[in-house]
């Protein structure tokens, strides 16, 4: 059985900084993008930063230059960990964040190309 746990979230002030992380085991393709969405209320999911197993990368410009992503796999191959280190953080970055996994390779922002998400982290920015 497939599990993402996030863990991280918290509150922060403006210009803080943040580190997320993401537990994925139980699956057997390790050859998918991994990624993080965010979601404030009343607005739509969007995907924020995701990582392949190359390690290309692809950022929502809301946040490029100001967040990175990366991903280590552990030596039995059972898990893998994903990582968002959030710096420079603005109130608009306010959100539940997502961890979510995809059996396609590449990282296209569509959370239909995902297959299993992780119950979500609560970042709150405040000025």
């Amino acid at each position: 059985q497939v599990q993402l746990v996030e863990s991280g979230g918290g509150s922060v002030q403006v210009g803080g900084s943040l580190r997320l992380t993401c537990v994925a085991s139980g699956y057997t393709y390790l050859n998918g993008c991994m990624a993080w969405f965010r979601q404030a209320p009343g607005k739509e999911r969007e995907g924020v930063a995701g990582i392949t197993t190359v390690g290309d990368t692809n950022f929502a410009d809301s946040v490029r230059g100001r967040f990175t992503v990366s991903r280590d796999i552990s030596q039995d191959n059972a898990r893998v960990t994903l990582y968002l280190q959030m710096n420079t953080l603005k109130p608009e970055d306010s959100a539940m964040y997502y961890c979510a996994l995809s059996s396609i390779w590449y990282c296209r922002f569509e959370a239909g190309n995902f297959d299993y998400w992780g119950q979500g982290t609560q970042v709150t920015v405040s000025s």
